[in-house]
């Protein structure tokens, strides 16, 4: 699944729960404010978390290419040198 589709989803049921929460809610109206600021502060921090591992992934996936990279340009350098010697 990709991760816009997963994000949609998250910000999608968030918005459903905290309707129903104020509909439904049985508090007074500063008790029921505190609760989704309360709520949104975690739902933030969860969001922050999640995408900082999601850059996290893709920079050790770069850094994985530049590896390869770097091995498959080391073993062409050497080839051509070993061509190159065997012509001479």
């Amino acid at each position: 699944m990709e991760t816009g589709n997963v994000l949609v989803g998250v910000l999608a049921g968030f918005a459903v729960g905290v309707t129903v929460g104020i509909l439904f809610a049985p508090d007074k109206g500063s008790n029921t404010r505190k609760k989704i600021s309360n709520k949104s502060n975690d739902f933030i921090n969860d969001l922050e978390s999640k995408f900082n591992e999601f850059v996290e992934n893709v920079n050790d996936k770069i850094d994985a290419v530049k590896e390869d990279v770097a091995q498959k340009t080391e073993n062409g350098i050497h080839k051509v040198e070993t061509a190159y010697n065997s012509i001479k």
